[in-house]
């Protein structure tokens, strides 16, 4: 069992919101976090994906009226979209008499139909969370110092990272994919042949912390770009993949404009390329784009809420590789190298110059922070994650 840092937050929702909807991919810890979280309180646990539980919601306001005392945890809700009218009459109906906050715990392997359904029907009434694969802060108490290259290697997938060897990892993770690509996606957007997605993921795996060019993505899979954008949208929408926004701000400079593109989890970009274990990782060209995509999902998982990611470029050459953007408007600009020996590059200066940030750091694989000079600081992944944990 890890000890998730969303934990403390499902509990803290319940207490103040009717409706809390847990959302993150299928098999990254969801449930076995909510049983969790309402282990002191009085609750019920409904699989959606059961046909026994399904039957016990043929009539659900009849059922559920039954528990207004409890809190309810439905487990793939986006399979029964017409529980939200239920739960929005039962909520008002528990508002006006006075109960507790807390109702439901709503989970889902989906943003895209569960954000609209809920959103829709109870808008004001519901709270977010998403809760993604393991960091490197949760995993680093089972583990001793070579949790971050574990990490790294087999993502945070907690079936992935617990497997007894690398080769069981593997195994697990090509056919959580396929497993997806057969029985998941369809459930969620129009009928696509599995070989043309896994096709266009694993496309997208070898762009990993590309520019995302749509148009050239759907001439590599012979598909038109409304097409190739629609199974992008997907992807995100299962929370599999990230796109990462550029910055833009009124600098009088030519900027990048198009967003950055990333498999979210680094051990599933590993097993779309085949990649089993550390020493094909380190030789393989994906190396580099691959540790900058682990190092941006852990700072953003590990970041308080509020914070936005970016990066930034512009046509000049002045880059960062992840911008952070606090809600008080202050930056923190990062860049990410995999070199024990990091070196600031003119680029990063200069996107500095225009920027402002208060913070200037460089991330790498390394086990102790130390001054670049010109204000930037090499600061280890571990370090950092820490850091900004203890500012959640």
């Amino acid at each position: 069992m890890f000890s998730r840092n969303l934990g403390p937050r499902i509990i803290d929702e319940l207490q103040h919101s009717p409706a809390v909807a847990l959302l993150g991919p299928r098999q990254v810890g969801k449930t076995t976090l909510a049983l969790d979280a309402s282990r002191s309180i009085d609750s019920i646990y409904l699989d959606l994906e059961s046909d026994r539980d399904r039957a016990k919601l043929m009539e659900p306001e009849l059922y559920l009226s039954e528990h207004l005392d409890k809190l309810v945890i439905l487990d793939e809700v986006h399979r029964a979209p017409g529980l939200f009218p239920v739960l929005r009459g039962l909520i008002d109906q528990a508002r006006r008499e006075g109960r507790r906050a807390g109702q439901y715990l709503l989970l889902g392997s989906a943003s895209l139909d569960l954000l609209q359904q809920s959103g829709e029907t109870l808008a004001g009434r519901i709270a977010y969370l998403e809760l993604g694969p393991l960091n490197l802060l949760e995993v680093s108490a089972n583990l001793s110092g070579s949790a971050a290259d574990a990490l790294w290697l087999r993502g945070g997938f907690p079936e992935s990272f617990t497997a007894p060897n690398d080769a069981s990892s593997l195994r697990w993770r090509q056919n959580f994919i396929r497993a997806y690509l057969e029985r998941d996606v369809p459930q969620f957007g129009p009928r696509i042949a599995a070989a043309t997605l896994r096709r266009f993921w694993t496309m997208l795996a070898h762009h990993q912390s590309g520019l995302l060019n749509v148009a050239q993505l759907a001439r590599n899979i012979g598909v038109d770009s409304k097409t190739a954008q629609s199974y992008i949208d997907l992807l995100c929408a299962l929370l599999l993949v990230r796109r990462l926004p550029p910055w833009h701000a009124n600098l009088g400079k030519r900027l990048v404009k198009s967003p950055k593109v990333y498999v979210r989890d680094c051990g599933l970009v590993h097993a779309l390329l085949d990649i089993g274990d550390r020493e094909t990782l380190l030789s393989h060209p994906i190396v580099g784009a691959s540790w900058e995509g682990f190092v941006i999902e852990n700072l953003l998982s590990c970041a308080p809420d509020g914070v936005q990611g970016h990066f930034y470029r512009s046509t000049g050459g002045a880059e960062v590789d992840l911008l952070m953007a606090w809600p008080d408007g202050t930056l923190w600009a990062i860049e990410i190298k995999r070199s024990l020996s990091p070196k600031v590059e003119r680029g990063f200066h200069a996107a500095c110059d225009d920027l402002s940030p208060v913070r200037k750091l460089v991330v790498y694989p390394g086990n102790e922070a130390f001054p670049l000079g010109h204000g930037v600081v090499a600061m280890p992944l571990h370090l950092l994650c820490a850091e900004l944990a203890v500012k959640s």
